[in-house]
């Protein structure tokens, strides 16, 4: 069975960095053909590594540490003010977990939030075939948590995989025009509750970059781990 040590890696040649303008990146990426165990999918992340479609990869600059990976200790999270208002303006959703999956209603609130959202980014135009290599393949304990309001319309998705000492968000997308709601903000929020109720430790929370403005929110979740020198780090 594939472990650590008996993983290979493969890294890119340089290309446009998707965070930084007029800067270049490159990429280290796990053997797509190496059977990934639960136990390694962990270990990875704390090193650092994320889930992308079919591929775990991190960030391989040479002259560059900007992208950094953090992580919210979840017993020890506390929500400010603002996080308690948004979670108290969606108390009226139910959740419901469900197998990753293609549906028409999914990809429809998929490709209206990508379009109204991020028509300035690398994943528009969005398309069936990205939604579903980006979100249903290379499945990893992978769970999309759906949130419904009492109307039964569907307001969100969050794409999650579990490991085996937290939850590891892959991605968000929800109704773009419910903005009141802060959608994106409460299943981060969710996320965390739902880490506690399991009794995991962490939500991984991807990369945080200080000069990338779309990134900001991620540092407003106190404390949050930083992974500095191979090291987690605590911020309150």
């Amino acid at each position: 069975m594939t472990n650590l040590k008996t993983l290979h890696f493969y890294a890119t040649p340089e290309h446009d960095c998707s965070y930084l303008k007029d800067r270049q990146a490159k990429t280290l990426f796990v053997d797509p053909h190496a059977v990934i165990t639960k136990d390694t999918y962990s270990q990875l992340s704390d090193l650092g590594f994320r889930r992308s479609g079919g591929h775990i990869y991190r960030p391989h600059c040479k002259d560059c540490q900007a992208c950094i990976s953090v992580r919210i200790p979840a017993d020890v999270f506390t929500p400010s003010k603002s996080q308690k208002r948004v979670m108290a303006k969606n108390r009226d959703l139910t959740f419901r977990a469900v197998t990753p999956q293609f549906t028409q209603e999914y990809y429809d609130l998929y490709a209206r939030y990508i379009t109204l959202r991020h028509k300035d980014g690398d994943m528009y135009p969005p398309s069936i075939d990205q939604f579903t290599s980006f979100l249903v393949d290379g499945a990893q304990d992978t769970i999309f948590f759906e949130f419904r309001n009492p109307d039964n319309k569907l307001m969100a998705i969050a794409v999650c995989d579990e490991l085996d000492q937290g939850l590891s968000p892959i991605y968000t997308f929800y109704e773009p025009d419910e903005e009141k709601r802060s959608l994106g903000t409460y299943c981060i929020l969710w996320q965390i509750t739902e880490t506690k109720r399991r009794h995991l430790q962490y939500v991984y929370l991807g990369y945080w970059v200080r000069e990338c403005r779309k990134m900001n929110y991620k540092i407003m979740f106190r404390p949050i781990e930083l992974l500095l020198d191979g090291h987690w780090v605590s911020i309150t």
